[in-house]
Order: structure tokens, then sequence, then C-alpha cells
């Protein structure tokens, strides 16, 4: 029996093990898509205990805290840090098979060089060490550059002076590259005139394309129909620019209308939808000058569909396990879909898309995911144990093939 979050964590044969500590681990990130701050980042936050920077937006955390019955107050609410911290370490150790209950463990050795489990009877313990680390100077920073990160993908409103983005750009002592990302959401599902819609829009891109941008990103419920004007107008545009088009989609948000009257939208009230997937290949076909594309589906149910898309156009990514999929078995799925129907090596891999400056973790889970999977295959014997090819394919996975895909027209 391997021990908890060993060495060799999910790693289950020698091919995997070799694949992941000679070349998975040693690459940089380049984190393409995530929800933190930038004025964190410009302003080198400092966090006064663990518990803000485990919950202070991590809706992740949220949903299995409520899904144990834990009161909003300590979710969302105004309860004690120290109280919301010990009522998340209730919560933990019943959430065998979460995610997050790797992802936390992770961060905790990873960060706070701490190898104990978070439960009721180590938190005190837990908190003190996690504190006193914070205390000595872990902040956003530094983690960023613990965590090997060479670049980040924020997302931002159309409107955004990226006044923290500009003011990262000119300070020589900051040499990780954040990069606006372009959500016009707010924009497109307004009820003014198109035309005006339409100037404004093209405004906006100029300033962001002044200021480094070259990913934008949408955030929709689903695609009903092949000939969205705006969406198409917004197409044709970034790919003027040379910019990523991102399209999120199939997520059914603040279903709990009570709630998201209450405490608002991003707080973990969100579930899984459905769409027509015709309208998507419609759409997609009905784009004149077609960018760069990531399409990411929240309904694992569509990764065969996505993976065989994504074949039907050039320059087109089926993007990484998203949202409810970054589980161990929802990461297998995405990965094996996009092997079978198109070619793995040129994945773009994983992203965070999180709102905690500690989920660089998350790329370490998937790395590990990832070289286990290619090494089963090796030892399987469905492919040759060819060590300096498959190096190859998983250096580019975990970080070359995303540079290359952002940072080239």
């Amino acid at each position: 029996m391997k021990h908890f979050l060993c060495d060799n964590f999910l790693l289950s044969n020698k091919t995997a093990e070799t694949l992941y500590h000679d070349y998975a681990v040693k690459m940089p990130i380049f984190d393409y898509h995530c929800h933190v701050d930038p004025q964190e980042i410009a302003e080198d936050r400092a966090y006064d205990n663990i518990a803000q920077l485990w919950l202070g937006g991590d809706h992740y955390k949220w949903r299995i805290m409520r899904a144990n019955g834990v009161s909003e107050e300590y979710v969302t609410g105004n309860a004690d840090d120290y109280d919301r911290f010990m009522k998340f370490a209730e919560v933990l150790p019943r959430s065998i098979g979460n995610p997050i209950y790797h992802w936390t463990h992770l961060e905790l050795k990873r960060y706070f060089d701490c190898d104990l489990i978070l439960n009721p009877e180590n938190a005190h313990k837990i908190w003190e060490i996690c504190n006193e680390k914070l205390r000595k100077g872990l902040t956003v920073r530094k983690i960023i550059k613990a965590s090997n990160v060479t670049a980040i993908g924020t997302t931002d409103d159309p409107d955004d002076s990226l006044e923290w983005h500009i003011k990262m750009k000119n300070d020589s002592s900051w040499d990780v590259n954040v990069i606006p990302t372009f959500r016009p959401d707010r924009l497109l599902n307004s009820d003014r005139p198109i035309d005006e819609i339409k100037a404004h829009l093209i405004e906006r891109m100029d300033y962001f394309n002044e200021h480094g941008c070259c990913i934008a990103d949408h955030g929709l419920s689903h695609i009903s129909t092949p000939d969205n004007e705006l969406l198409l107008f917004c197409a044709n545009e970034y790919a003027k620019r040379s910019w990523v088009m991102q399209l999120h989609f199939n997520v059914h948000r603040d279903v709990n209308s009570r709630m998201f009257n209450k405490i608002g939208a991003n707080t973990g009230f969100d579930c899984i939808s459905t769409q027509d997937n015709n309208a998507l290949a419609g759409l997609l076909n009905n784009i004149e000058n077609l960018p760069k594309t990531i399409l990411y589906s929240l309904n694992p149910a569509d990764n065969m569909f996505l993976a065989t898309l994504a074949g039907c156009f050039p320059n087109m990514q089926f993007g990484a396990a998203w949202w409810f999929n970054d589980t161990k078995a929802g990461m297998i799925e995405q990965l094996t879909a996009y092997a079978n129907a198109g070619v793995l090596g040129n994945f773009i891999g994983m992203l965070t898309d999180s709102r905690s400056f500690l989920s660089y973790t998350r790329h370490e889970y998937f790395r590990r995911i990832l070289c286990n999977l290619l090494g089963t295959w090796v030892e399987n014997g469905e492919y040759p144990a060819d060590t300096e090819t498959l190096g190859e394919v998983v250096r580019d996975i975990c970080y070359n093939n995303a540079f290359k895909y952002f940072q080239s027209p």
C-alpha cells in the first residue's frame, strides 16, 4: 500500500514515474485562464491567515461545506476566520473522492511544508503552521514564483482600465507576464442597440490589444443558434488581432435564485447543463474569419463531440477538463477523448480557472494524471517504450504547446 501523497502519488507504474519526475515536474506553468485579482498580484497581497487565502473566494470549497450542512455564516458570512477554517476542517475528511481533498493537501505540502492531514484533531496545529508561514512573508508573488509560473491570463471586464496590468508591466522587479483577457459577456447581454455595442466593443478591443491582450473569453449558458450576430462579430474582430477565443458553455448558472439574490453570482450555485451541439457546429462554420479557438463544455457527455468538432477547423483546441470535470476521472476522460479523436501531443494542457492563488497545485495534479495515463498505455504495450519521444510530448502538453499557441500569431 502506498503512503498518502507520496512522491509517486497517482503514478502507478515505472514509466509514469519516469515521465513525471524526469520531464513533467521540471516544466514551468503557463496559466492561460484564471479568475485571480490582478490588483492582488500588483500589490503583492499578504494574507492574515490561511482561512482568508483558502476560503476567501474559492466556491469549490464553499460547495462541500454547504453539502455537509455548514451554515452560510461560516461559508460566505461574517463568522470568525478561525471558526470558518475549523468548519472546513470538519468537512474535509468526509470528502473522499473529491479532488478538493487532494488539492488541499497538495497545497499544505507544497506551500506550507506541512504533511499533516487536515481533520478536526490536527486543524489547530495546521492553522498555526500556515499562519506562521504567512507571517514570514508568503505573499501572492512568492506563491506565484514558487509555483514556477511564467504567465497568467486573468479574466477582465471589457471596460476595465487595466491599471494593475499596466503597473505590473512597468514594474522591473516582476517578470511574470500577467495577460488581460477580454470577457465581453456583460456587453453582449445588454439591451443597447447592436451598432452601439459593436462600436464600443471595437474601442475596448483596441485598448486591450494595446496593453498586451491576446485572449478573449465567453461564458455562455448554452449556444442555441448558429447566427448569433454579436458573437460572430467578436470572433471576426479577434481574428484581426490574432487573439485566441475561448468558449465556455453548458453551465446552468445561479440555479438557487434565493441565494443569488442574497449573495450574488459566482458563489457556488451552478450546475451542468445541455445544449444543441449542432448549433455550436453551425456557429463555428458561420464565422468568416475564425480565430484560434478553445472549446470547453461543462457537460462531460460532450467530450467526444468536442474532440471531433475541434478536428474540423484549423488551430482549434478541445479545452482542458473544466470546473466540475477537473477531477481525476474527468481529466482521464478528457485526455482519452482527445487522444482517441485527435493528436494528444498538440494539447495545450491544464489551467487553474480559479480565484485562489494556491490553485497552481492543480497543474501538478493534472501532470501526474497525464503521465500515469501515458505510462499505462506503454506498460500495456499500446505504445512503444520510447521515453525520449514521450518525454517531449509531456513537456509540450505541460507548457510548450500553450506558450506557442498564445504567443504566436
